[in-house]
């Protein structure tokens, strides 16, 4: 009977696939836009060609997710989060 390893370091890292999350949507972007390429062109050529590309793409980003090289957006929130007022004067100076 096969077992299966339970995976615990889901805060560290999730993973689908073996891909992190952000190449893991990359490559269903890739597939649901071969799919619709598929249905709307009658070519086996085209079949065979977008089986390839997915196939190439998914060895290329587990490669890149083995190695490290990811890609990193730059962070969107801010370290910290502050009621203080944002400007050079402040609401008691604007009072008088």
């Amino acid at each position: 009977m096969k077992k299966y390893e339970v995976y615990k370091n889901i805060r560290k890292r999730a993973i689908l696939m073996g891909l992190p999350i952000n190449l893991f949507v990359l490559m269903m972007v890739s597939v649901i836009g071969s799919l619709l390429v598929i249905i709307f062109s009658f070519s086996l050529t085209m079949i065979i060609s977008l089986l390839v590309l997915n196939t190439v793409l998914y060895s290329v980003l587990t490669y890149m997710a083995k190695s490290a090289r990811t890609p990193s957006l730059p962070k969107v929130f801010p370290t910290s989060i502050s009621n203080k007022k944002i400007g050079l004067s402040s609401y008691a100076e604007n009072q008088s």
